[in-house]
């Protein structure tokens, strides 16, 4: 059992969360699972964090449920679960991929080695993935006599890669490389083992150039527009938006830092 399940290190309003159970391929067992649901629950008040980076220690990303440490804590021989109680950890795990949905940060997921079952969800769960070549990711509960679609996996992959692909991916168990999920939109670089860190850095920038409010609001419009049941409602929520930054000292700074050919410095104000 690793003390640390999750290592976050935050660095200039960026939170580096490390899923820390290498011995394991960082699998998901209930301490890591309690350590994300209170991770990425507390973000929604946190103004102090703007971008986190989620990564895997060692050689994969996450390898999902850690079932050898599910069936290890069952005697020989004993009952399953009941219902209740099943379907009270299931939502445990599910909670995880609705509270990195909602909090206001953009995610960063770096995806090396196996991101598989509940390690796929955590990664389409981001808002951005770069992959390192030895990315592989599936939707690994099909293969083991449950439904393919699990913790949201059947609400992302068609909205990220189309249903064509979401189906063979979610029906068949299939992994997908990280050069094939470039290709079809899933990952938005793919990168040598070793680099993800620097790859993240320019994104890191970027966003960290945006205001804090700006921020915020545009992951918030973005998750809103893609159920949007029409133009209308997007162009609402944009125009919201717009006006409450339109308000900020933050926007004033940063148009006086575009006459005067310099990078702004937001106050989150």
């Amino acid at each position: 059992m690793t003390a640390t399940p999750l290592i976050v290190e935050h660095i200039d309003g960026v939170d580096w969360v490390t899923l820390n159970r290498p011995d394991s391929l960082n699998a998901l067992d209930d301490q890591m699972i309690d350590a994300l649901n209170q991770y990425f629950g507390d973000l929604a008040r946190n103004s102090r964090t703007r971008i986190v980076v989620l990564k895997g220690s060692g050689r994969a990303f996450c390898a999902g449920l850690d079932l050898k440490e599910a069936m290890s804590r069952r005697p020989p021989n004993a009952p399953p679960p009941s219902v209740a109680d099943a379907l009270d950890h299931q939502r445990s795990i599910a909670d995880i991929v609705m509270l990195m949905r909602r909090c206001p940060q953009p995610i960063i997921a770096l995806v090396q080695g196996a991101a598989s079952g509940g390690g796929f969800a955590l990664a389409l769960a981001a808002d951005i993935r770069i992959a390192a070549k030895s990315a592989r990711m599936n939707c690994a509960f099909i293969r083991l006599g449950l439904g393919g679609c699990d913790i949201g996996t059947s609400y992302f992959l068609p909205r990220l890669v189309g249903v064509s692909v979401a189906s063979e991916l979610i029906l068949t168990g299939r992994f997908i490389h990280a050069e094939r999920a470039h290709a079809v939109g899933l990952v938005s670089e793919v990168v040598e083992d070793g680099e993800l860190d620097a790859a993240a850095a320019p994104y890191v920038e970027s966003m960290l150039a945006a205001s804090p409010l700006g921020l915020r609001l545009s992951k918030e419009c973005l998750n809103m527009s893609v159920d949007a049941s029409s133009i209308e409602a997007v162009i609402a929520m944009e125009d919201r938006n717009q006006v409450l930054t339109s308000r900020s000292e933050d926007f004033k700074e940063g148009v006086r830092a575009f006459l005067e050919k310099r990078k702004p410095v937001y106050r989150n104000a």
